[in-house]
């Protein structure tokens, strides 16, 4: 990713790019699929897309594996995205709320100064 791209992710709020996304679901009347429901498949569906793309990857070698795989995974994820901001409209929720909430939540459930460098679950470190 170069830095002009990087920096992008930076100028473009969470608000922006819903409604982008929604004046372009209104231009295609898709709006009539959109449900919960549907949109959570469809998240999940997506998120199976990425991981896709990630199939058979050894540790120790490219991941992808596949070269030609590369080029897809942004396209991948921003189809992740794209599913999870018609969701969280539709579910009525603010995702940088809930990010900024999720997020402070897991600080005490995970402190730093326990599990810094640790892979265990909140309920497995002592």
């Amino acid at each position: 990713m170069s830095e002009m791209e990087r920096d992008q992710d930076h100028k473009v709020t969470l608000a922006e790019l819903q409604t982008q996304l929604r004046a372009f679901n209104q231009e295609r009347d898709w709006g009539q699929y959109h449900n919960p429901r549907n949109l959570a498949m469809a998240l999940s569906v997506e998120a199976a897309e990425v991981l896709e793309l990630y199939l058979w990857s050894t540790d120790q070698g490219p991941q992808p594996p596949v070269a030609s795989r590369v080029d897809k995974v942004p396209h991948e994820l921003a189809d992740v995205l794209i599913c999870l901001l018609n969701l969280a409209e539709h579910a009525q929720v603010d995702l940088a709320s809930a990010f900024q909430e999720k997020l402070a939540m897991n600080a005490e459930k995970y402190p730093a100064s326990k599990v810094a460098g640790r892979m265990e679950k909140y309920s497995e470190y002592e």
